[in-house]
């Protein structure tokens, strides 16, 4: 049965002008009722969920939300870090250098701020930080490494076809040392080795006494295919890549036809009540 129920944000939960329909708040609401914790699984930093969360009306209550691309998961009732996976000073350093070396803007999120390393935030990191409710703020690496308390991840800005160049020139040695994803045409990720949507969704379910075939995941891009891998119950939405279609077990309607609350009312209401 199922009894854990993971929702990617952005292309998933989310419409597409970022908003959260009336009906999905209410068919989450009937998940709830039934048995089933939903929990947010988003590479949203805290500051990109926290007004969602009111709108949910989950604040206060008893739950949990992985964000930072499964790198931190938060307590719903008071917000508090349950566990967290962050980089180190010699990640940090690399990831500056490589940030020198190139077009792309270096920027890192810690428990309060959207930081930029080195320069001022460009029209990019401007416009990123805005759709997670969040103001950019520039940081030197000296700073950053005196005061390093909880870097969960870091993110490569630049334009699609600067950023493809990025990929292919630093894309194998970022691998090496870090968990990297293409999560958006103008974004490329890096986390700690080994952390994802998965490690952060799997770690929780173990903690919570859940198997892996008592959790449902929902998601539509490429920083979702871990997490739809390990889940027993995965659901590709109608506007995921090709990909994550491949990977996942079903398919529900789009982001913009309440695609979530699809999944609930046809897949996940009538696996419990069988």
């Amino acid at each position: 049965m199922i009894k854990l129920l993971a929702i990617d944000m952005d292309g998933t939960l989310l419409d597409e002008d970022k908003t959260l329909r009336p009906e999905t708040i209410a068919d989450l609401d009937k998940a709830r009722e039934a048995g089933v914790l939903p929990v947010i699984c988003t590479g949203r930093p805290l500051s990109g969920v926290l007004p969602y969360l009111k709108e949910l009306g989950w604040e206060g209550k008893d739950g949990y939300m992985i964000i930072n691309n499964g790198a931190t998961i938060h307590s719903t009732k008071d917000l508090s870090i349950h566990s967290w996976s962050g980089l180190s000073e010699e990640e940090l350093i690399l990831l500056d250098k490589i940030s020198q070396e190139s077009t792309a803007q270096l920027t890192v999120f810690d428990e309060r701020d959207y930081l930029v390393v080195g320069e001022d935030a460009g029209h990019l990191v401007t416009m990123d930080a805005g759709l997670v409710f969040s103001k950019p703020k520039r940081v030197e690496l000296d700073q950053l490494l005196v005061n390093q308390d909880k870097i969960f991840q870091a993110m490569y800005l630049d334009e699609k076809d600067a950023l493809d160049r990025f990929e292919e020139k630093y894309g194998v040695e970022l691998a090496q040392h870090f968990e990297v994803v293409r999560s958006q045409e103008y974004i490329y990720e890096c986390l700690p080795k080994g952390i994802n949507k998965a490690t952060g969704l799997s770690y929780l379910a173990q903690d919570l006494g859940f198997s892996n075939d008592q959790v449902m995941a929902i998601g539509d891009a490429n920083n979702d295919l871990e997490m739809l891998a390990y889940a027993g119950w995965s659901v590709a939405m109608g506007n995921a890549n090709e990909a994550v279609k491949k990977v996942a077990k079903f398919q529900t309607g789009s982001h913009t036809e309440n695609g979530v609350g699809q999944a609930i009312r046809e897949i996940l209401l009538p696996a419990i009540q069988n």
